[in-house]
This record gives C-alpha cells, sequence and structure tokens, in this order.
C-alpha cells in the first residue's frame, strides 16, 4: 500500500466501529442467555414431571397427603382384615385416617394389580371401594 492509499479500516468512521462492536457484543450475550433459557426449560421441565408423577411412596407405609395419618397398632390391624375381606387376595400398603369424610382408608392393590382405596366408618365398617389410590376430594374454592 502507498502514501496515497488509506486503508479500508481507516475509512471507518466511529460511529459504525462503535455499531458492529455492539452488535457483536449483543450476539454474544444473546447467545449466553438462549444457554442459560434452554438449561433452565430442561430443569423447569422435569420438575414439572417430577411434580405430576405419583409420589414415590404412594405404596409405602406413609400417609402422603396433608391432613391424613397413618394408622398404627390393634386399630390397623382391624382395619387391614376389614380391607382384606372387601378385597379378598389383595394387598394393604396402608391404612391411615381419610381427609375426604370418610374416618380410615386403606390403600391397596387388588389380585390382579389394579389399585384401589377402601373407605371405612369410625365402626371399620367398609363404605366404599374406589378405583385407584385415591385422588383426594374436590379441591377447597
Amino acid at each position: 500500500m502507498n502514501d496515497t492509499q488509506q486503508s479500508p479500516w481507516r475509512r471507518v468512521s466511529p460511529r459504525v466501529a462503535g455499531a458492529v462492536g455492539l452488535l457483536a457484543a449483543g450476539a454474544d450475550a444473546g447467545g449466553i442467555l438462549a444457554g442459560t433459557l434452554s438449561a433452565s426449560a430442561a430443569t423447569t421441565i422435569s420438575s414439572v414431571s417430577a411434580a405430576v408423577a405419583p409420589a414415590a411412596n404412594a405404596h409405602g407405609p406413609n400417609a402422603v397427603r396433608a391432613g391424613e395419618t397413618v394408622v398404627t397398632g390393634d386399630t390397623a390391624a382391624k382395619l387391614k382384615a376389614a380391607a382384606l375381606k372387601a378385597v379378598p387376595g389383595g394387598t394393604v400398603y396402608r391404612v391411615e385416617t381419610d381427609a375426604d369424610g370418610a374416618a380410615y382408608e386403606a390403600h391397596m392393590s387388588k389380585a390382579d394389580g389394579t389399585e384401589v382405596t377402601v373407605k371405612f366408618d369410625k365402626n371399620f365398617a367398609t363404605t366404599g371401594t374406589l378405583a385407584g389410590m385415591g385422588a383426594g376430594g374436590p379441591v377447597p374454592r
């Protein structure tokens, strides 16, 4: 290049150079933000999936819902016997108080593996058998 010719970069005004710099910085920031949001979205999706999945102890001995407590001792033995009478050949996972109006409930599976919840009154009489592990009562308004 001779003295009369200018470098192409010298012809770029400071304003244009600043704009190009801002665009480059914006592209970098956008890439970082997109990566962060993707990771966050994956975490949120797995958190929602975990919230929708059945409780880990749905078949365990501990109460799953608030307002219900596991029944033990003599009362539990009577309720288990009544539940097995209502669902012969079944398996009782747990007996507990009921937050939906019955005095007690037994969560169990039938011999074929389908899940049921047997409801009892305060005298251990069966008042009903519901399909599933008990979805709970109506949502309060």
